[in-house]
């Protein structure tokens, strides 16, 4: 008989080892690794190509019909899955603890359920109670939903296949979910692993829509093995400040439909709002024009949400060693865009502390922001405010140029909707219609001119 191996794998990142060591050779974290399920190793006389059934091919262009949605009852969460839940789809949706994973789901089940669809919510980490109390609140707790505070995944299956599959199940959360034919704690990457793909497996064969909540690490991935975001159909992500009451659903992975759509919605006392004009709440606040502050039309998919960039500038005594603080943006990309400006333009950042934030606790990594960015850096470095009612953005390089940036017009549009008259951004990169002023630029010094000459 052959000889058993054992083998560890990392909480974090899914990393194997053969042999248990303190440190994670790929993460580099501490005390994660924890010994899974041993793999049995075949003989060299073993052969898999025997013994098994046929299976039957099909050719590529067979027709298909294309999969029919149900809606959520939520435009914004649609919009971010692409037109609704697909049956037989798996969604693992993950996001910081208590942001209001629990309260969009709990929501979205309410609605579904009054539409006279069968949805059951299964929570692994609350007690039927809690969630009965949170419902109260919302003012949803007359919706017919099936609920259940349960962990066992043997009798999770056994109970939904006396009956007709329902339209939705919600597991709140995998990593709470146990097997009993599986070695290991809850939330280890072998249970995780193997709940999930008896889950996913119940929801192909049934054409039952799953959604899975995923807990997060430290850095904001989900936690558990990484082949939980390959089993899954889409992958979703809940951001947002809980000093804020935004908070952003974004899709990572859509196989039934585009990646980067958002949902934007607003935390209430009674649950989520929907925000149909985000751009709106990331600009509340802003009456009158300062120095320092910039307003740049970022695209998320296909909408357009302008948001507000701040800059401020303290100059130091001499010897003091200025600090670089950046949130919502990436520090890497200010370190470079407070070089050019250094290189190219001429202006001097190495004595002074540079703060820089995105209003609303909103993140960007949209490389059109670069222009904004550097107008509210130079705004702030000379004390004059920018126009108001102006908007910004292109890319920077290296060189001090301004570079095009793709659905120009989208950006424009969406500023003159919001009374933004003018813009400024690439030379000649906006094309069809404008709808407002627009004032292209060639280089990063053409913006350093016309901030320092603006009154």
């Amino acid at each position: 008989m052959a000889k058993t191996k054992r083998r560890y794998v990392c909480q974090e990142c899914g990393s194997v080892s053969h042999r248990w060591q303190g440190q994670c050779a790929d993460c580099g974290q501490w005390n994660t690794l924890v010994e899974d399920v041993p793999a049995t190793v075949f003989s060299q006389k073993h052969s898999l190509s025997s013994g098994g059934r046929n299976i039957a091919f099909e050719p590529l262009n067979a027709p298909t019909q294309l999969p029919v949605r149900k809606s959520t009852g939520l435009a914004e969460f649609d919009r971010a899955l692409g037109g609704g839940l697909v049956p037989g789809s798996a969604v693992l949706l993950g996001g910081d603890p208590g942001i209001g994973k629990s309260t969009l789901l709990l929501q979205t089940a309410a609605t579904i359920a009054r539409g006279g669809n069968d949805v059951v919510y299964v929570s692994g980490e609350e007690a039927a109670g809690q969630v009965r109390l949170r419902a109260s609140r919302m003012g949803v707790a007359d919706a017919p939903i099936r609920l259940a505070s349960e962990t066992s995944v043997r009798d999770i299956l056994t109970t939904l296949g006396q009956g007709e599959p329902p339209a939705l199940l919600v597991i709140d959360s995998i990593q709470t979910m146990h097997s009993d034919t599986i070695e290991g704690a809850p939330g280890t990457v072998s249970q995780v692993r193997g709940c999930a793909l008896e889950l996913i497996r119940y929801a192909k064969e049934t054409g039952c829509a799953l959604v899975l909540v995923g807990h997060v690490t430290k850095d904001g991935t989900i936690a558990g093995p990484r082949v939980l975001e390959h089993m899954v159909d889409v992958v979703m992500s809940f951001e947002g400040e809980r000093s804020h009451q935004y908070r952003i659903l974004r899709a990572l992975k859509n196989r039934f439909g585009a990646v980067d759509e958002i949902g934007v919605f607003a935390m209430a006392s009674e649950g989520l709002e929907e925000v149909a004009n985000p751009s709106l709440l990331f600009l509340s606040g802003r009456e009158t024009p300062l120095a320092g502050s910039a307003v740049f039309p970022a695209l998320e998919g296909t909408r357009p949400v302008l948001v507000e960039i701040q800059a401020l500038i303290v100059r130091l005594q001499s010897g003091a060693t200025p600090r670089r603080a950046v949130v919502g943006w990436d520090s890497g990309r200010l370190a470079m865009l407070l070089a050019v400006l250094e290189s190219r333009c001429g202006l001097n950042f190495s004595s002074a502390e540079v703060y820089l934030n995105i209003a609303g606790g909103y993140r960007l990594t949209d490389p059109a922001a670069d222009l904004a960015v550097a107008a509210a850096l130079v705004s702030a470095l000379a004390d004059r405010a920018l126009p108001d009612k102006t908007a910004w953005f292109g890319e920077v390089s290296l060189a001090g140029e301004i570079r095009p940036v793709a659905h120009a017009p989208l950006r424009l549009r969406e500023a003159a909707k919001l009374g933004f008259a003018r813009c400024y951004g690439p030379a000649g990169a906006a094309t069809g219609e404008r709808g407002g002023d627009y004032r292209g630029m060639a280089a990063l010094a053409n913006v350093v001119d016309q901030v320092m000459g603006s009154a």
